[in-house]
C-alpha cells in the first residue's frame, strides 16, 4: 500500500511540473500600436497642468460643489456600476477556481429493507432490515496542460479591470453632467431674468402708449408695435420657466433624487472660469477610463482565443474518492470498512462536426472587433479633446465679440430714446434697438454658459487625475462608511492577489 501511495504521489508531483511549466494556447497580448500626432491642431498658450485637480472647485460655488458631492453619493447609475464591480468580482473568483482541485464530503446513513420473495432469495445470515453509513471524501481537477483555464482567467481579471474602468468613466461622466447642468440651469435663470426686465419695461411702454392712443396723439398702427413687442417679452418668459424646471428636473435625477427644485448659488456671472488643463495626446491613452476599459475588453478578446484552441487538445482531469462504508456505525472507521479509487481519465475531440474551428473562428472575429473599438474609441477621445480646445478658444474670442455688441446696443438704445423723446424719430427706431439689444443679451447669455460648458468638456475629454479626487467623494453601499474607490480596490486587490 505504501509503495502505491509513492507512486501516487510521484505521479501528482510529476503533472504539477508539467503543469508549472505548460504554455499557454494562444497569442499573449501587446498592446497595439496607434498613431499619436505630437501635439493638438489647436492649442492653448496659457494651459496649465491641472488635469489632477478638483477643477469644478474653480467655479467658486460652494452649491455646485455640494451638488457634485451629493451626486456622486447618491446617483443610481454610480451605484448600478459599483454593483458590476462586486458581480465581476464574484465572477473572476469563480473562473480562477478552475484552477484548484475541488473537494467535497459527503456523509450517508440510512436503512433498507429487500424483498424476501425476489427470484433470488436472502440468505438467512444477512440482516434484513439492514443498516448502511458511509463517509467519503471526493475530489477533481483538471489539469491545465494546455492553459485554457489560464487565459480564461486572464480574460476575466480584463474584465474585472475594464469594469472598474466603467466605474470610473459614469463617475467622469456625472460629474461633467451635474457641471453642465448647473451652468445651463444659471444662464436659463438669467435669460428668464432679461425676459422679465424686459416684459417690465416694455409693460410700461406699453400703457404709456395706450394712454396716448386714447388721446389721439399716436396711431393704431404705433400701439400695436409697442403691443407686438410687449407680447413677445411675454411669450419667452413661459419658455424659460418650462426649461428651467426640465432642467431642475434632470439635474434632481443625477443627484439620484425625486424631480425638485435644485439650490441656487452665485449667478452665472459670478462664476469663475477655470483655467484650460495642459496635456498632449499620449496624455489621453492612460488618462481616459473608456479607452483603458476598451484596451482591457482587447485584452480579454485575446485572452479568449487561447480558451478556443485549447479545446483542440486532450483534456485529462484528476479524480478521486477516499472515506469509508459500513452497515454498523461503530465499525465505520475500521480498517476493512475504508474505500478509496482514483482515475485519471484523459478526453480527447476526434471529431466535432466544426464546432471548435467554428468556436475559434468567432474568438478571433471578437478579437479583431475588440481591436477596432479600441483604437475608435481613442480617435474618438483625440477628436473629442481637439473639439473642446477649439469650443473654448473661439466661443471666447464670440462673447467677447458679444460683449462688445451689447455694449454698442445698450448705446444705440439710450440715443433713440433720446432722440425719440426729443422729436427727432419715430418710436420704431426704438423698437428696432430694444428688440435687438434683447436678442443679443439673451444670446451673450447662452454664448457665456458655452464657455463654461466647453472647459468642463474639456476636463472631461482629457480625463485625469480627478477622476480620483471625485472618486474619494464616493460612499460604498456596503456599510463600511468608507469611499467606495478604497473599499472596492481593496475587495479587487484581494481577489487578484489570490492568484496572481
Amino acid at each position: 500500500m505504501g509503495k502505491l501511495i509513492n507512486e501516487q504521489i510521484s505521479f501528482t508531483i510529476a503533472l504539477l511540473m508539467f503543469f508549472m511549466v505548460a504554455c499557454a494556447i494562444g497569442p499573449d497580448y501587446q498592446r497595439p500600436k496607434v498613431d499619436i500626432s505630437q501635439a493638438w491642431r489647436f492649442e492653448e498658450k496659457e494651459a496649465l497642468d491641472v488635469a489632477n485637480t478638483a477643477w469644478w472647485e474653480q467655479f467658486n460655488d460652494p452649491v455646485l460643489n455640494e451638488l457634485i458631492q451629493i451626486a456622486l453619493k447618491e446617483n443610481k447609475d454610480l451605484m448600478v456600476a459599483s454593483a458590476r464591480i462586486e458581480e465581476f468580482i464574484g465572477r473572476y473568483r469563480t473562473t480562477r477556481s478552475y484552477l484548484f482541485p475541488k473537494i467535497n464530503a459527503q456523509a450517508v446513513g440510512g436503512r433498507s429493507r429487500a424483498t424476501e420473495e425476489g427470484p433470488s432469495p436472502l440468505s438467512p445470515s444477512i440482516e434484513n432490515p439492514s443498516d448502511f453509513f458511509q463517509g467519503f471524501f471526493f475530489g477533481s481537477w483538471e489539469i491545465d496542460l494546455w492553459g485554457k483555464l489560464r487565459r480564461a482567467k486572464e480574460a476575466a481579471r480584463a474584465d474585472l479591470l475594464g469594469t472598474e474602468e466603467g466605474r470610473r468613466g459614469v463617475i467622469l461622466t456625472l460629474v461633467a453632467a451635474v457641471a453642465n447642468g448647473y451652468i445651463n440651469l444659471r444662464d436659463l435663470d438669467r435669460e428668464l431674468e432679461i425676459s422679465k426686465r424686459t416684459a417690465t419695461t416694455r409693460d410700461g411702454t406699453y400703457k404709456m402708449f395706450k394712454l396716448r392712443f386714447e388721446a389721439g396723439v399716436i396711431s393704431e398702427l404705433e400701439l400695436s408695435q409697442v403691443k407686438s413687442e410687449y407680447e413677445a417679452a411675454l411669450a419667452a418668459i413661459p419658455q424659460f420657466e418650462k426649461a428651467i424646471a426640465q432642467q431642475e428636473n434632470a439635474l434632481s435625477i443625477l443627484l439620484g433624487r425625486n424631480p425638485g427644485v435644485i439650490t441656487r448659488g452665485k449667478m452665472i456671472d459670478e462664476l469663475a472660469l477655470p483655467v484650460v488643463p495642459q496635456g498632449v495626446p499620449s496624455d489621453v491613452l492612460d488618462r481616459r477610463p473608456d479607452i483603458r476599459q476598451a484596451e482591457q475588453d482587447l485584452i480579454a478578446a485575446n485572452a479568449r482565443i487561447g480558451v478556443a484552441k485549447a479545446a483542440y487538445f486532450p483534456s485529462i482531469s484528476l479524480t478521486g474518492d477516499y472515506g469509508y462504508a459500513s452497515t454498523e456505525l461503530s465499525n465505520l472507521f475500521d480498517g476493512p470498512a475504508k474505500a478509496w479509487s482514483w482515475t485519471a481519465p484523459i478526453v480527447a475531440p476526434i471529431f466535432t462536426a466544426g464546432q471548435i474551428s467554428g468556436e475559434v473562428k468567432a474568438a478571433n472575429a471578437m478579437q479583431q472587433q475588440a481591436l477596432f473599438r479600441y483604437q475608435q474609441v481613442i480617435q474618438n477621445a483625440f477628436r473629442e479633446v481637439d473639439d473642446s480646445l477649439i469650443d473654448q478658444n473661439k466661443t471666447r474670442e464670440q462673447l467677447g465679440a458679444q460683449g462688445r455688441q451689447v455694449e454698442a446696443l445698450r448705446q444705440y438704445a439710450r440715443l433713440a430714446r433720446l432722440r425719440f423723446d426729443e422729436g427727432y424719430t419715430s418710436y420704431i427706431e426704438v423698437l428696432d434697438a430694444e428688440r435687438s439689444l434683447f436678442d443679443v443679451e439673451l444670446s451673450y447669455t447662452q454664448t457665456q454658459a458655452t464657455v463654461f460648458q466647453a472647459l468642463v468638456n474639456l476636463y472631461k475629454s482629457m480625463g485625469g487625475g480627478w477622476v480620483n479626487e471625485a472618486d474619494k467623494l464616493t460612499i460604498d453601499m456596503s456599510g463600511t462608511g468608507k469611499p467606495a474607490q478604497e473599499t472596492l480596490w481593496e475587495r479587487m486587490k484581494g481577489a487578484l492577489q489570490l492568484i496572481n
